[in-house]
C-alpha cells in the first residue's frame, strides 16, 4: 500500500516539475527568443496535433463513417455502435476523404480539388441559413425592442392586468441604448450621404458606441488571458511551494 501511494506521489512530482520547467521556458520568451522556450513551443503545438488527431479518430471518424459503414466492425470497442444497421451512403465521404489525401501525390493531386470544393460549398450552404438566423435575424430580432419599459407590480402585469406599475428605469436606459446605437452606427457605414449636420452628428455618436464596443470585446479577451496567466502563476506558487 505504502508502496503504491509513494509511487503515486513520485508521479504527481514529475507531472508538476515537468509543467512548471514548461511554463519557465515558454515565459523566457519575455526576455528573448532562446532554445528552451522554441524546444516547449514545439513540444506543444505537436502534442496538441497528436491529440486532437486521435481524439478526431476515435470519436468522430471510427463512430461516424466506420460504424455506419459497417457496425459489426465496432463490437469489441463500441458495442452500442456495433447495433446499428449499415449505411452504405457513408462511403460518399469516404471517397471524399480519400481525395482530399491525393494532395500528397502530385500526379493526381487535382483530384482534391474535387472534395475541396464539395466541402467548401456544402459548409457555406449549411451555414449561411444557420448565421442568417443567429447573427443576422437574431440580431435584428433583439434590436426591436420598447423604447419604455413598464415594471410589474407584486399582483399585476405590464400590460395592465392589475396591480401597481411604474417605469422600468434600467431596462428603459438599457433600450434606449440599444437602439440609439444600433441606428447610430448604420448611419456611420452610410456612405450615400455625405456626414455632415445631423448625419454627421449621428455617424459620430455612431463612431463611439463602436470604440465601446470594439473597447469592451477586447477587455474581455485580455481578462481571459489574464485569467490564463494567473493560472500559470498559481500553478507556478504550487511547484514552489512543493520545494520548500
Amino acid at each position: 500500500m505504502s508502496g503504491a501511494m509513494s509511487g503515486a506521489t513520485l508521479a504527481d512530482s514529475m507531472i508538476l516539475w515537468v509543467g512548471a520547467l514548461l511554463t519557465l521556458a515558454i515565459f523566457s520568451f519575455l526576455y528573448r527568443d532562446n532554445p528552451f522556450y522554441k524546444f516547449a513551443e514545439h513540444l506543444f503545438v505537436g502534442m496538441s496535433a497528436a491529440y486532437w488527431m486521435v481524439t478526431g479518430i476515435w470519436s468522430t471518424i471510427v463512430p461516424n463513417l466506420f460504424g455506419r459503414l459497417y457496425p459489426p466492425s465496432l463490437r469489441a470497442i463500441l458495442p452500442a455502435v456495433a447495433e446499428g444497421t449499415p449505411n452504405l451512403w457513408y462511403a460518399v465521404p469516404l471517397v471524399l476523404g480519400l481525395l482530399l489525401l491525393a494532395r500528397l501525390v502530385d500526379r493526381i493531386a487535382w483530384l482534391s480539388r474535387w472534395a475541396m470544393a464539395f466541402v467548401i460549398g456544402f459548409a457555406a450552404g449549411t451555414n449561411f441559413t444557420r448565421y442568417l438566423q443567429s447573427d443576422f435575424v437574431g440580431q435584428i430580432k433583439s434590436t426591436i425592442v420598447p423604447l419604455v419599459v413598464l415594471g410589474t407590480g407584486a399582483a399585476g402585469t405590464a400590460d395592465g392586468g392589475g396591480g401597481a406599475s411604474g417605469l422600468d428605469l434600467g431596462a428603459t436606459i438599457s433600450n434606449i441604448v440599444i437602439v440609439v446605437g444600433t441606428l447610430t452606427g448604420l448611419v456611420y457605414f452610410f456612405f450615400s450621404k455625405e456626414h455632415t449636420g445631423a448625419t454627421g452628428k449621428a455617424a459620430r455618436v455612431g463612431i463611439w458606441v463602436l470604440m465601446v464596443t470594439f473597447g469592451a470585446a477586447f477587455g474581455y479577451t485580455v481578462m481571459a488571458r489574464v485569467s490564463l496567466l494567473i493560472g500559470r502563476f498559481a500553478f507556478l506558487g504550487q511547484w514552489l511551494g512543493g520545494m520548500f
